[in-house]
């Protein structure tokens, strides 16, 4: 059995990649390294870390998406005995959503023994609203094989609407029952913590390749363990991981 993790959202620039890298590093830290794989079709960035071994699935064809190249990807997963980590662009949400559901893909995987687990981003700031909306369209459609984990990203501001936090909303009261588990990205925009994380990612380098690092001064290093160990503490608590 493998499981396949995917990000789905439909709003740019909310930290999709990032949860894919760390998911990757996390899931490579406990058993055989995943198949990773970037099917965003305009900002590569999963692709870009080299430790990670990334393929770029191609899904375009005279500059639109063709949901017929979704077939690929299929393909990749079908033979698969270990977990896969797929990174998707916020411009193929609907394409790819739709795909997914139509052709009734979370049930031909767990007919391969396979489970299909969505990982979506929940953000703050002005693109709460739309990031609730996304994740109530993808546990409403989605069927029961799907499973899903909620990413809490507080950079873009608090994660709260009329006095409510994501859990007290409605669009998680009523789809509660589909997720099975809730991973908070901690809020990093100082000059130390904030600072490092983003030249770290900027550089496209994992956990492991930047504590490597005998360039980096000590104390960001221990910033960068940190994050590290608070990320992958909460992932040890996911099940589904």
């Amino acid at each position: 059995m493998a499981r396949i993790h995917i990000t789905l959202q439909g709003k740019g620039g909310v930290g999709k990649s990032i949860v894919a890298t760390v998911l990757a590093q996390y899931i490579a830290s406990k058993a055989d390294k995943p198949a990773c794989i970037d099917i965003d079709p305009v900002n590569s960035t999963f692709h870009g870390y080299q430790a990670l071994d990334v393929q770029r699935l191609q899904i375009m064809e005279d500059d639109e998406i063709n949901s017929r190249k979704f077939d690929a990807l299929i393909e990749m997963l079908a033979p698969l005995t270990s977990a896969a980590v797929i990174d998707s662009g916020a411009s193929s949400f609907v394409p790819l959503s739709h795909y997914l559901i139509s052709n009734q893909v979370p049930s031909l995987l767990a007919d391969m023994g396979h489970e299909l687990v969505v990982h979506t981003v929940i953000t703050g700031g002005q693109a709460l609203l739309d990031t609730v909306s996304g994740f109530a369209h993808l546990t409403s459609q989605f069927p029961d094989e799907t499973l899903f984990v909620t990413w809490l990203n507080p950079y873009w501001g608090p994660i709260e609407h009329e006095g409510k936090g994501f859990e007290q909303m409605k669009a998680y009261l009523s789809n509660k029952h589909r997720v099975s588990a809730i991973a908070r990205i901690p809020q990093l925009k100082d000059e130390t913590y904030g600072r490092d994380l983003g030249d770290m990612l900027r550089a496209r380098l994992t956990f492991d390749e930047a504590l490597a690092l005998s360039s980096l001064a000590i104390m960001t290093r221990q910033r960068i363990k940190i994050i590290k160990g608070l990320l992958f503490k909460q992932l040890d608590q996911a099940t589904v991981i």
